[in-house]
């Protein structure tokens, strides 16, 4: 039997409108929140979701 569940937003803790299946892989997925307004950078492996903080290209300074 196959394990899912829905993503909760990192930052305010809401439901988003993407559920993950337990063998689901995602790299560099942008994840957006319809409660907070926020898009996000995760990686999910085996139900496991983490948050990529790399340097935004607009924010860097020459």
């Amino acid at each position: 039997m196959q394990v899912d569940k829905w993503i909760l937003c990192p930052l305010c803790g809401g439901k988003t409108r993407v559920k993950l299946r337990e063998d689901t892989i995602l790299e560099n997925f942008p994840l957006y929140c319809p409660k907070c307004k926020q898009e996000m950078l995760i990686r999910a492996n085996k139900l496991n979701i983490s948050v990529i903080t790399e340097p935004d290209a607009k924010t860097q300074s020459r």
